[in-house]
This record gives structure tokens, C-alpha cells and sequence, in this order.
């Protein structure tokens, strides 16, 4: 469990102000002249020393990620940070709760990660249906240039900085982060092929590092209080504080901040009430985002919620999107409703994504009503594998993974379905 005192996102809930004469009561803004006066390496060091692992949902670490910077940034190619808020992950609700309620913590967080990257300028990217957030967040950028932390000498550190937001226009593809850089240019939202990878060639071909909104916003305070003390959180290898985002069938859905690696019992006890109708009821949970393959009550229960800890269990923490389904789900049918998502939110661009997406649907539909023939399961299986991992970006990934968790944990439930309706194979070949 987290003290309250480690807790980094002491206004998630919105009980204060979000302007920066309440920021600055909460501990942002504090002398940040001082955190930027250790150098961009040693900033880069201490973000490493931390143990944060990117919080978007691949894990990266994220001091890591920022050393592939340029050192020494040629003529005519300044560097670039872009800040993911292009959070459309279904079930994923945290980088909203921070921008509309913390927005300081972002912003000076650009202002830290850009100084160490070398950056000229940070890139906040907001999805395009984050109407009230953006509304926030352009006036909270607006606050810090007035009060001179952004813009030239940007906190009295002797640093230029510039902070613009852009806003969406509402497709998923675009939290890809070579989407997201194509959208940012004014192009359709489609992926680039890697290499050059963003540290190489990103915004305008110039050097940019692509970061969700919780990593940028948690940089300030681990800088504060230092890597140690963030290390000291977590299991080796899943260090730190993370926000959970927790729906479906609790009794009190919400976004908290809790340790990484706390128990998912533990975790939905004591912050969401509990299963609906208690544990025996539950049935499966989706633990981070739509994206990642769901996972049986049973195994589930007092799994760790981290990275490695879910992983083990064939899952992934993703952005701890926590989805609790109880008995009462049709758990066919939720995950069909996934597969109609990602056929929907397909850019088109790759072969195995434009059109498996749309034939792994259908055949969900035809397995959710039971009118498939048994064998068609191994069939939809077989595309799952021949679409993973053969697409320019993880879209392709993501249509398939929720697929092979129903498939591996509930196939005997899409057999049930099929066998009622007659369509049992064996049967339609005797039939023919």
C-alpha cells in the first residue's frame, strides 16, 4: 500500500484548484532552476537511477529512452519532445484526471525532460474529444508564460523553452507515436516505418522523443525527492507510483494512485469497494486497456499489478486500465465489441491490419451468436497469429491479443454457443 505521503498526484480528484497559485501550494514549480541547474546528463542519470518505466504502455524505460538523444543538436535540426495525450485506449482514463486536475505537473515536466533531451520545444498532442481538458491545459500553459517558467530564459534557468498543445481529431491510430508525429505535421494520422526511428528523424525530420503524459508529469517529483526514494516503491523492476483506472463491475470505479506491484485483491478492496456481488462473482479482468488479453478470475486474484507480474500471467499492465468483468458478462460478446473497435480504428495502411481486423470481427459476431462451426475457432486463432507482428505499428497486436486471451481461457464457453446452435462440425460435414 502507498502512503500518502509518496503519493505524486496529490489533486487527481479535482478537491483543488488546478491554477498555478494552487500548483505552487502543492509543491510544483519549486525552485525548478535549481533541478534544471544539474545538467541535462545528470537529470538523464537520475531518471534512470529512478527505475520509471514508461507509463503509455510499453514499459520502456524512460531515462533510457531519453539518452538516444542527440548530444549536440546539428544546425537547422532542433530537438523535440511530443507528449502523448492522445489517450483513447478504451478502459484508459488517467492523463485526462492529470490535465484537467494537475496540469502544472505536466508542464513543468516538459520543461525538465525537454532541458535534459536538449529539446526547443515540448509538443503536448491532446485528443481531439478532451474538450474541458484542453480548455485547462491551454490556460495552464498560458499561466506558466505569464509567470516566466516558460518561453525564453524559461524559470530564470538561462534555457529557452516553448510549449505548444495540439489538439486531435479523434483516431486512436494517432497515440502511435509516428502517428501521432505524421498528425502533428498536418498529415493523415498513419505510422512510419522504423528505422529512422523519432530520435532520429521525428517532428520535421528533426530529433523528438515521444512520451506519455504520466512519465513527463512524474519527472519533477522524482527529481525532488530524488531516485532512491522512487526505487524504494515497487518490486525490482516495476519501480515507482502508478495511476490505476478502474471500471467495469466494481462497486466504486476510479483513477487512484498506488504502488506498482500491489496485489489486484488488495488494490480493488481497498479502493473500489470490492467485486460487484462479491468475489466469487468475478469472472475476468482486462488489466491494462483494451489491448491486452484478459485474464481468468482464479489467476488473477493476487497477481501483482505490474509489468512483470502480468506479463507472467500471458497479460500486461499496458496503462493499468483495469476492467473487472463479473458473471453476468457475455464474455464473447465483450470481446467482439473490442474486435468491432480496432476494425473501426484501422488506418488501413498494412495489408494484415486493413483486412484481418474486419475478418476477425465477423467471425467474433459468428462466434458470439453461435452459427461459426467449431473448427472456425482454430481458423480465427491461425489469422490472429498471421496479423500479430506483421504490421507496421501494435494496431495489429492489439486487434489480436484480446482475441487469443478469449480463445486460451474461454473456449470451451464459444464451443457451448456453437454446440446449442447445431453447428458442431462434426455435424455440418455429416450434414454435407
Amino acid at each position: 500500500m502507498l502512503d500518502d505521503k509518496d503519493r505524486i498526484f496529490t489533486n487527481v480528484y479535482g478537491f483543488q484548484p488546478w491554477n498555478l497559485e494552487a500548483a505552487r501550494k502543492r509543491g510544483d514549480w519549486d525552485d525548478t532552476k535549481a533541478l534544471l541547474a544539474r545538467g541535462p546528463d545528470q537529470i538523464i542519470e537520475d531518471i534512470k537511477a529512478s527505475g520509471l518505466r514508461g507509463r503509455g504502455g510499453a514499459g520502456f524505460p524512460t531515462g533510457m529512452k531519453w539518452s538516444f538523444m542527440p548530444k549536440e543538436p546539428k544546425p537547422g535540426k532542433p530537438s523535440f519532445l511530443v507528449i502523448n495525450a492522445d489517450e483513447s485506449e478504451p478502459g484508459s482514463c488517467k492523463d485526462r484526471e492529470i490535465i484537467r486536475h494537475d496540469p502544472h505537473k505536466l508542464i513543468e515536466g516538459a520543461l525538465v525532460a525537454g532541458f535534459a533531451m536538449r529539446a526547443r520545444a515540448a509538443y503536448i498532442y491532446i485528443r481531439g474529444e478532451f474538450i474541458y481538458e484542453a480548455k485547462v491545459l491551454f490556460a495552464a500553459v498560458e499561466e506558466a508564460y505569464a509567470a516566466g517558467l516558460l518561453g525564453k530564459n524559461a524559470a530564470g534557468s538561462g534555457y529557452d523553452f516553448d510549449v505548444f498543445v495540439h489538439r486531435g481529431a479523434g483516431a486512436y491510430i494517432c497515440g502511435e507515436e509516428t502517428a501521432q508525429i505524421e498528425s502533428l505535421e498536418g498529415k493523415k494520422g498513419q505510422p512510419r516505418l522504423k528505422p529512422p526511428f523519432p530520435a532520429g528523424a521525428g517532428l520535421y525530420g528533426c530529433p523528438t522523443t515521444v512520451n506519455n503524459v504520466e512519465s513527463i508529469a512524474v519527472a519533477p517529483t522524482i527529481l525532488r525527492r530524488g531516485a532512491a526514494w522512487f526505487a524504494g516503491i515497487g518490486r525490482e523492476g516495476n519501480k515507482g507510483t502508478k495511476l490505476f483506472q478502474i471500471s467495469g463491475h466494481v462497486n466504486k470505479p476510479c483513477v487512484v494512485e498506488e504502488a506498482m506491484g500491489i496485489p489486484f485483491r488488495e488494490l480493488i478492496d481497498r479502493h473500489a469497494g470490492g467485486i460487484r456481488g462479491g468475489w466469487d462473482n468475478l469472472l475476468a479482468v482486462i488489466p491494462g486497456g483494451s489491448s491486452v488479453p484478459l485474464v481468468p478470475a482464479a489467476q488473477i486474484m493476487d497477481a501483482p499489478m505490474d509489468f512483470d507480474g502480468l506479463k507472467a500471467l500471458g497479460s500486461g499492465l499496458g496503462t493499468a486500465a483495469v476492467i473487472v468483468m463479473d458473471k453476468s458478462t457475455d464474455i464473447v460478446r465483450a470481446i467482439s465489441r473490442l474486435s468491432y473497435f480496432y476494425k473501426h480504428e484501422s488506418c488501413g495502411q498494412c495489408t494484415p491490419c486493413r483486412e484481418g481486423t474486419g475478418w476477425m470481427w465477423r467471425v467474433m459476431e459468428r462466434l458470439r451468436t453461435g452459427e461459426a462451426r467449431v473448427d472456425e475457432i482454430d481458423t480465427l486463432l491461425d489469422v490472429t497469429k498471421q496479423v500479430e507482428g506483421h504490421t507496421i505499428c501494435a494496431l495489429g497486436d492489439a486487434a489480436a491479443w484480446p482475441i487469443q486471451g478469449l480463445l486460451r481461457h474461454f473456449r470451451p464457453e464459444v464451443e457451448r454457443r456453437i454446440r446449442e446452435r447445431g453447428n458442431d462440425g462434426a455435424m455440418m460435414e455429416a450434414a454435407e
